[in-house]
């Protein structure tokens, strides 16, 4: 007989299962990984994780919608603090792009998560885009400035950069928009 989780028991399991799946994803792509891979390194066996989620769809969807939406919400309260604009405007790029950016830069497989997580979750990718935009008007206070910023950051993805060379772009974009606003 197996033993029932408690709720908090029962949301560390998920987050290991979830954080896996991000590894595996971002490592193998969403074709090579399998129910096994994630099972293998999540510790748990593959039935229990038929049991938690409907199928391998359901993992990368929950998965990169907790990644991606979670970053959202402290990004909104950086664009609320106090300080400059050139300071709220670097703290929701280090939220929204910085965070996860170090995690994907160095991934084999980054570049095919954001066509599969549009082909597979567009109303979500659209959510979060717009989280990001409201962020962005938080601090600069002008909708077409702020469409500008994230166009021309969305950009800064194009060839894949290095970190250190995302964080200096980001500094010029912010630089250049937050002269503007102050």
């Amino acid at each position: 007989m197996s033993q029932k989780l408690s709720p908090d028991a029962q949301a560390e399991r998920r987050t290991r299962i979830l954080d896996a799946a991000r590894w595996c994803f971002l490592n193998f792509g969403f074709s090579r990984t399998s129910l096994e891979d994630i099972a293998q390194r999540a510790v748990i066996s593959r039935t229990l994780l038929y049991r938690i989620f409907k199928d391998k769809e359901d993992i990368f969807i929950q998965c990169f919608d907790a990644w991606i939406l979670s970053r959202v919400q402290p990004a909104s309260q950086a664009a609320r603090q106090r300080g400059t604009v050139r300071q709220r405007l670097r703290a929701v790029c280090d939220c929204l792009v910085l965070d996860s950016w170090s995690e994907m830069v160095a991934a084999p497989m980054a570049d095919e998560f954001q066509d599969v997580y549009e082909r597979l979750r567009p109303t979500v990718a659209w959510k979060h885009r717009e989280g990001v935009l409201g962020c962005v008007l938080q601090v600069l206070n002008d909708a077409d400035t702020a469409q500008v910023f994230l166009l021309a950051l969305e950009g800064q993805f194009a060839d894949r950069p290095s970190l250190e060379t995302m964080k200096a772009r980001i500094d010029i974009l912010v630089t250049h928009f937050a002269e503007g606003s102050e």
